[in-house]
């Protein structure tokens, strides 16, 4: 019974030390849980993505991309050969660098452009 519980505390302590340091990390490079990134689509409609897991080198690992006040997408990053694309449950978006292509259905794409901010994608 000692054993499992020091056990569940180690664990406990590593589990926390380690989302402490992604926090520190994601902090340090100005992505905060609060900032988010930017789809501006040529459909007029803009879409926001919340990142809750960022690499080392400040690359978006996942994220929820938000589609309507208040419900978001969990989205992750598939590695591809060329470019990118995040996947989650009947959306995904493939990329490179500032432009994607968006899909909210299976046969329909829409352009976007990545912006860093409202202020910067609402021009």
């Amino acid at each position: 019974m000692k054993t499992s519980r020091r056990i569940l505390i180690l664990t406990m302590f590593i589990l926390l030390g380690t989302a402490l340091a992604h926090l520190g990390s994601a902090q340090a490079r100005g992505l905060q849980g609060g900032s988010t990134i930017w789809l501006s689509c040529e459909n007029g409609s803009h879409y926001a993505i919340r990142p809750t897991a960022v690499s080392s080198e400040g690359d978006l690992v996942a994220g929820y991309l938000v589609k309507r006040q208040h419900q978001g997408v969990y989205v992750r990053l598939i590695p591809m050969g060329a470019g990118y694309r995040y996947a989650g449950r009947g959306v995904w978006f493939d990329g490179a660098r500032e432009n994607v292509y968006l899909y909210l259905s299976k046969y329909r794409s829409i352009a976007c452009t990545v912006g860093g901010g409202p202020e910067q994608v609402r021009g």
